[in-house]
């Protein structure tokens, strides 16, 4: 896995506060995040200077979140963004969607989702190719084949169990939320109110690890779920 290195990012949120509090919270991960108090500021700031993730508020002084970034696609410019707002409606994220927003993140929300939810937007943007075949520790899955086996041992997956995994394989050594999974894997754009990932997450270990392997799928508290040879 590549080092990660800290991210130049710009927030555009007239909440001072809160902007304060995202500033601190990405701090210890090395991340510098410029703050930009409406939207007109905000659109300069974005469309005139090198960033490696925007983030944006949908209600702003001055100019709203979705015009500033349709004006910003409008221009050319495909640096990731991510919505920060209190609109959390179906309707509210399909339109930051289709206004050109990468991902939608709904306040109130926990700091680790919002760095697990840029570390998946810079991985997004990669222009590696993708790998045919992941391999973690003595787990091998083969993407062409959709065929997983652990220490040799062929492990039979229903199909969403299947895309859980690769999910997570994908997202190797990165802390994933519930949120993600649910978007990513399920393709629920809101909280069904089940244990669906949960669910899932356990029938994945059980299938995983039938031995004295170490686990490989860790539960991070209050955070969601790391695939990772932690041995």
């Amino acid at each position: 896995m590549e080092p990660r290195r800290g991210l130049n990012i710009l927030l555009i949120e007239d909440d001072a506060r809160s902007a304060e509090l995202v500033r601190a919270g990405l701090a210890p991960e090395g991340h510098a995040v410029t703050i930009a108090p409406d939207g007109r500021i905000g659109l300069l700031r974005a469309g005139g200077e090198e960033w490696d993730v925007v983030i944006v508020d949908r209600m702003l002084p001055g100019l709203d979140g979705l015009g500033l970034l349709r004006m910003l696609r409008g221009a050319g410019i495909a640096t990731p963004v991510l919505f920060l707002t209190a609109l959390g409606g179906v309707d509210d994220r399909v339109a930051g969607l289709r206004a050109g927003g990468d991902d939608y993140l709904v306040k109130p929300f926990a700091i680790a989702e919002l760095s697990a939810r840029i570390a998946a937007l810079i991985r997004r943007g990669s222009t590696k190719p993708a790998a045919t075949t992941i391999r973690i520790a003595d787990l091998e899955i083969d993407r062409l084949t959709h065929r997983v086996t652990r220490a040799g041992r062929s492990i039979t997956l229903k199909p969403r169990e299947y895309a859980l995994l690769d999910y997570l394989a994908r997202h190797a050594g990165e802390v994933v939320t519930r949120t993600m999974l649910l978007e990513d894997v399920w393709g629920f754009h809101f909280d069904p109110q089940t244990s669906v990932v949960e669910s899932h997450i356990s029938r994945l270990r059980a299938k995983l690890r039938t031995g004295p392997e170490p686990e490989l799928i860790h539960t991070i508290r209050g955070a969601g779920y790391r695939l990772a040879d932690e041995t």
